[in-house]
């Protein structure tokens, strides 16, 4: 098949069966590999989709620069569209980014401000506020600003939701993904949601993080923040992007947990996947008991491990940052 761009390879990513890692996990688990889009990310899902609806709107022109607060993901699918659509780029990320992500962002041409990893939301230095800043002081610019720009639910509504429905036949009963600005578990759950009101929604959260406790207290509680290690998954902040009501459980992992579940996909089903792909393994262990024969779980694999090298895929790295052995990687959660 011939393509005019690469962002025309954007979406219907597989559905791949798990097998040899959930051989102790009841129903079949399927999943939802984001790294085979061209960004290697879900990210890729949102860049396009928020692009494209800034430039019909007349809020993006030619010549102009997009300014987006990420993780690393979100701005590598930005990059890659301004390499191709001749944007500026400009983005704001924190000291915990990895390094591989850093180099593929300047390798797309992109400008990366970095911004310490642990102020609070409000700070004048955090990645979220150093973004507003840009977007005030350079003509033209565009914030994408993925955590409250309700678009990014939307696209994955438009696409992850249906194509998940689709590939499934219908079958899904459970949907599995990670939060951080929501999108990608909330765009695809009220897609889901409306074809099977009993499809239940999993979503996964960090121990340092403030959503799962705001999920079930409805209280912002700064005491709740803490560092960590996972990316993408977990925030200081309440995103604009994630719709609680449609969320049946929340379910938080450590970081630990989640890294050396990465590392046991890879080794057992071949899939290289990211961090947080990690944390939303791990969460499927920790609910196995509420599961059965007649379960079809599908777990969101956001990115790819090559963006993690340096750190979870790195012996050393993990016996700098876990170095006890972990004997019981699986506490399980009984209620769902």
């Amino acid at each position: 098949m011939l393509y005019n761009n690469i962002l025309e390879t954007i979406g219907n990513t597989p559905l791949i069966k798990l097998n040899k890692i959930v051989e102790d996990i009841p129903g079949q688990v399927y999943a939802k590999v984001e790294s085979f889009n061209p960004g290697l990310s879900a990210k890729d899902r949102i860049a396009h989709y928020i692009i494209e609806k800034a430039e019909a709107s007349g809020q993006l022109r030619p010549g102009g620069t997009l300014i987006e607060a990420t993780s690393g993901n979100t701005g590598y699918s930005l990059a890659m569209i301004a390499a191709i659509k001749g944007y500026r780029c400009i983005l704001t990320v924190t000291s915990k980014i990895s390094e591989e992500k850093k180099c593929g962002l300047k390798a797309l041409g992109a400008e990366i401000v970095l911004c310490p990893k642990d102020v609070k939301p409000e700070d004048p230095r955090s990645y979220y506020e150093q973004a507003k800043r840009l977007t005030k002081e350079i003509p033209g610019a565009f914030y994408v600003n993925q955590n409250f720009n309700t678009q990014n639910m939307d696209a994955h509504f438009m696409t992850t939701g249906k194509e998940i429905w689709e590939q499934s036949q219908g079958k899904v009963t459970h949907y599995i993904a990670s939060t951080g600005t929501g999108g990608t578990l909330c765009g695809a759950a009220r897609y889901l949601k409306q074809q099977d009101p009993n499809t239940r929604i999993v979503a996964v959260d960090a121990y340092g993080s403030v959503l799962k406790k705001y999920y079930e207290t409805g209280i912002y509680d700064q005491n709740e923040i803490k560092p960590y290690r996972i990316e993408g998954t977990g925030k200081n902040i309440i995103p604009g992007n994630i719709d609680f009501d449609i969320i049946d459980k929340y379910v938080k992992v450590m970081d630990k947990h989640a890294a050396h579940r990465a590392r046991e996909l890879a080794r057992t089903e071949g899939i290289l996947a990211g961090y947080s792909t990690g944390a939303v393994l791990q969460a499927l262990f920790q609910i196995k008991d509420n599961l059965t024969e007649d379960d079809f779980v599908v777990l969101l694999v956001s990115d790819h491990g090559s963006r993690y090298l340096a750190k979870i895929y790195n012996d050393q790295w993990m016996e700098e940052q876990f170095p006890n052995k972990i004997t019981n990687p699986a506490p399980v959660e009984h209620t769902i």
